[in-house]
């Protein structure tokens, strides 16, 4: 029997469509009032936590949060619609993106009680940000290979290590942070991983910049130093970090932001192109078609995850894919306008593009680490 890398999708639901009107129209009115200029991978770069809490009067931060827990007990496919049009317009959605994306889920997961109504009204008021605490030096995709090590003590555990590149660590009040609780079996990498509730203000840690080649600030060097972690903000269970890193890699890699976080700049193109300022070229076309495509992937994973399946190996291969296609973008844009000087709109955003775009098939895992994963999934390895 054949493995379906994605899940096939179901047909769309007429009953969204007001909800995607009514989001378009708040959008507009925010854009012509000047809260924010469209951009490129902003719910990466952009952080505006008065439009983040502008959308959480709307109810469109922690939709899919049940309402005990101060969410709005909506569908993963509701929330796909809303993700899709602020990705759409490039509006500045960092504030709030890997709290509502990832870490909302997986407290509703593996939470406690007490986590869970601690955080997650939070979250869904856009009060609370959130951060990535995986990735290391020397480490790069490989997250078996952490080095970060948890050490229990009296009342809770010692952490002691650095997480790199990660965004927004300088705005973010917590992150998840994987570490190794036991000592590393060779034969078994993967156990003796866990994952830790790490507040950011916590004495021992320390946030240093890093600066892209843009001279911009989003990626983060963190130090645990000692850092202490109550036996309360153990996430899970002890020793099942593994599993649960897997899976809250599949909220962070399926969502639409895996390809759309160049498609304001393909927007401005074909408008140019209709124009007559920019020159029509075929591949143009061909990126809209892979748009389409990688839509219907992603509007299937997210109705998977509605399902409560695995979705880990589909989000891979949305990723893998729509990863690829932001930076065609970006390079196909720096072919027909060009990156240099200029203040119009399509000049910005042709910069940000080609400046955003060595970090897109690295983030989330990089491209080769996924092929394997999907190998893997494929029994090819």
């Amino acid at each position: 029997m054949s493995t379906k890398l994605v899940p096939p999708a179901g047909a769309p639901d007429p009953a969204l469509a007001q909800l995607r009107s009514e989001v378009r129209r708040f959008l507009h009115e925010q854009i012509e009032n000047g809260v924010f200029t469209p951009g490129i991978d902003t719910w990466l770069t952009q952080w505006n936590p008065d439009f983040t809490r502008a959308l959480a009067a709307k109810g469109w931060i922690g939709m899919t949060i049940p309402t005990e827990y101060g969410g709005h007990g909506r569908t993963f496919m509701e929330r796909f619609v809303v993700t899709e049009e602020l990705l759409a317009v490039g509006a500045p959605v960092a504030a709030q993106w890997v709290a509502d994306r990832q870490a909302a889920p997986s407290l509703l997961k593996y939470g406690t009680e007490e986590q869970k109504r601690r955080f997650l009204p939070g979250i869904a008021a856009g009060e609370i940000c959130w951060a990535i605490g995986m990735s290391e030096p020397d480490s790069g995709s490989d997250l078996a290979s952490v080095k970060t090590r948890a050490t229990q003590v009296d009342g809770g555990w010692r952490i002691s290590g650095t997480k790199l590149w990660t965004s927004g660590a300088h705005h973010a009040d917590a992150f998840f942070g994987l570490a190794r609780s036991a000592p590393l079996d060779p034969a078994h990498r993967h156990d003796g991983l866990s994952q830790f509730i790490v507040l950011l203000d916590s004495p021992g840690v320390t946030i240093r910049p890093i600066l892209s080649m843009s001279g911009e600030h989003h990626f983060n060097e963190v130090l645990l130093d000692d850092v202490f972690v109550p036996d309360d903000l153990v996430l899970g269970t002890v020793g099942s970090g593994w599993e649960q890193v897997t899976s809250e890699l599949g909220f962070e890699r399926s969502g639409p932001e895996r390809f759309l976080s160049t498609f304001g700049l393909l927007d401005e193109l074909v408008r140019g192109a209709g124009a007559g300022s920019v020159d029509p070229d075929p591949r143009l076309g061909a990126a809209i078609g892979r748009i389409a495509g990688l839509r219907r992937m992603s509007r299937a994973v997210s109705e998977s995850l509605q399902r409560g399946e695995d979705a880990a190996l589909s989000a891979s291969v949305v990723k893998v894919l729509g990863t690829g296609l932001e930076g065609d973008i970006a390079e196909l844009a720096d072919e027909l306008v060009g990156y240099g000087p200029g203040d119009d709109q399509l000049a910005q955003l042709v910069r940000a593009g080609v400046m955003q775009r060595p970090g897109f098939t690295l983030r989330g895992g990089t491209s080769e680490i996924l092929r394997g994963v999907i190998a893997r999934g494929l029994g090819l390895r």
